[in-house]
């Protein structure tokens, strides 16, 4: 109705859970609450409904009290969002913006300097521990920034963690922390009540599984392990970093002392971890990238990197348990700056390696010209490499494997290993004019007896193709001899012998030219049983 006079206005004052039916334009005021509300007045006088509304203040709750519907009014009209286009879904602004969890709604600060440890711990009880109900397992978002903690973050089952990027959003233990009074981790997983340890899986808790963590990085600024995998399943890191605090100089002088890893896992005969997945991941400024002589199996590291690091990939090379890694796939990587091995299958097998590139591995930091140690390591039968790409040149990998295999040092080539037939391709050989009995590899009867090198031959507009069989043998317990045999066809004479000679263990191909005028090219693979 139309306002004919304007009177004294009424009101009143008390808390919030007495408020009473206001009269119509009577304002009554929460003192506890500082909200202040008015009376609609009644449907003779033309109200809508019976009832108080509220006056919005400063000390309002906007978001409860305010409606959202999707739009979507960029694509130039409303989406439908209900059964009819006058019937919208509505929801109010809080239920909307509670569809995702920001680690800062429970007071992590991410400045670098406060400590975010019981936040964080905090947030991840909350969301996927506190209770069974799916619906509040939101995806933890970490808007970027550096979340220092002091204590060690233990990640359940069904968390979902998503930063803004590995250099934008980093989780860093305080290199203050003294270590000796936490279980040295950066993070780890635990249950569905993060429990862990011997713990893991009591008072009816599931076990870690369907975690995934993405855009984000785990820094330790003490000599500390950054990650820890224990007993889990069907759990994925993409496109994060895991950092340590070594440097060049760091890992070349403290080779006895430092022992740090960017992910080490465990497991139990109960619950075998399995079904990890690392991918464009980085490991960065540490002793291992990953190191395990435990019992895992079906992980994938792919399409990340490995920098800085005393070894890259290291399985089984301590005490392994129940028979260690299997189904271990490194693939598509890139290795540079590592100090010794890349990859380093020991005391396990059915693992694999493949098109991963190495640069600057197995030199000590010294670059082409100073092999230290093989690139790639096999001691077990059914690890494979298979198209694995190398810098070290020839000359080097003579002098230490690109890839070795059951304990030799002179397998050279790119290597593929399929149970204990292996077989190195991709190496040419220049041969020389007039030339006698010149070197053009070694090996050892102690890496494999026997062997046949596929080869072809060109020189000038001559070319051959064989097959050189060779068998080392001891006849007597004491003389060591050997046999071959060259089966080849050629276009004509290309002026080349090849043959074997043998001196204790030791055994060198080697080859004699004609005096033609002209240099040779020798292209050969070979194939042993290791």
């Amino acid at each position: 109705m139309a306002i004919v006079q304007v009177s004294r206005i009424t009101n009143r004052k008390g808390l919030t859970e007495n408020l009473p039916q206001l009269a119509g334009a009577e304002l009554g005021y929460c003192i506890d609450s500082r909200r202040l509300f008015i009376g609609n007045g009644t449907l003779q006088e033309g109200a809508p409904v019976i009832g108080n509304t509220e006056i919005l203040t400063e000390f309002s709750d906007i978001v409860a009290v305010s409606d959202y519907i999707y739009k979507d009014i960029a694509v130039g009209y409303a989406a439908q969002t209900g059964p009819t286009p006058s019937d919208p879904v509505v929801r109010t602004v809080q239920e909307k913006l509670d569809d995702f969890a920001s680690v800062r709604d429970f007071g992590a600060v991410g400045d670098g300097s406060a400590d975010d440890t019981a936040a964080i711990n905090r947030a991840l009880y909350q969301l996927y521990c506190r209770e069974t109900n799916t619906q509040i397992r939101r995806s933890l978002y970490f808007p970027a920034g550096t979340y220092r903690v002091t204590e060690t973050i233990v990640i359940p089952t069904y968390a979902k963690l998503i930063g803004e990027g590995a250099d934008c959003t980093i989780i860093y233990l305080d290199e203050s922390v003294d270590i000796s009074t936490l279980t040295a981790y950066v993070a780890r997983f635990g249950d569905s009540l993060q429990q862990t340890g011997a713990n893991i899986g009591n008072n009816g808790a599931v076990l870690p599984r369907n975690i995934e963590i993405s855009c984000m990085s785990f820094q330790t600024g003490p000599v500390t392990d950054v990650f820890f995998v224990e007993d889990a399943a069907q759990c994925y890191f993409d496109s994060v970093n895991f950092v340590g605090p070594l440097s060049v100089t760091d890992i070349t002088s403290n080779l006895a002392t430092d022992d740090i890893a960017g992910v080490r896992f465990a497991s139990t005969s109960a619950y075998v971890t399995n079904t990890i997945t690392f991918d464009k991941c980085a490991f960065i400024g540490l002793t291992f990238g990953l190191n395990t002589d435990q019992q895992v199996q079906s992980i994938t590291v792919s399409n990340g990197k490995f920098d800085t690091l005393y070894q890259g990939v290291v399985l089984g090379e301590g005490a392994v348990t129940n028979g260690g890694a299997t189904g271990w796939r490194t693939q598509g990587n890139l290795f540079d700056s590592v100090y010794a091995e890349g990859i380093i299958y020991d005391d396990v097998s059915l693992n694999a390696t493949a098109y991963n590139v190495f640069y600057d591995v197995a030199n000590e930091f010294q670059g082409t010209g100073s092999p230290a140690f093989p690139v790639i390591s096999f001691t077990n039968d059914n690890n494979a490499s298979i198209n694995d790409l190398f810098e070290r040149t020839d000359t080097d990998a003579n002098v230490y494997a690109r890839v070795k295999i059951t304990g030799g040092v002179t397998t050279t080539g790119t290597q593929i290993q399929l149970g204990r037939y292996a077989r190195e391709t991709g190496r040419t050989f220049a041969l020389a004019n007039n030339q006698s009995n010149q070197i053009v590899f070694t090996t050892s009867t102690t890496q494999f007896k026997a062997f046949s090198m596929f080869y072809t031959i060109t020189r000038d507009v001559e070319a051959r193709s064989g097959i050189l069989n060779v068998v080392s043998q001891t006849a007597d317990g004491s003389t060591i001899s050997q046999v071959y045999s060259d089966d080849y066809s050629e276009t004509n004479d290309t002026g080349v012998t090849l043959a074997v000679s043998q001196s204790g263990t030791v055994v060198s191909i080697i080859y004699s030219t004609t005096n033609t005028g002209f240099a040779g090219t020798l292209t050969y693979s070979i194939s042993h049983l290791a």
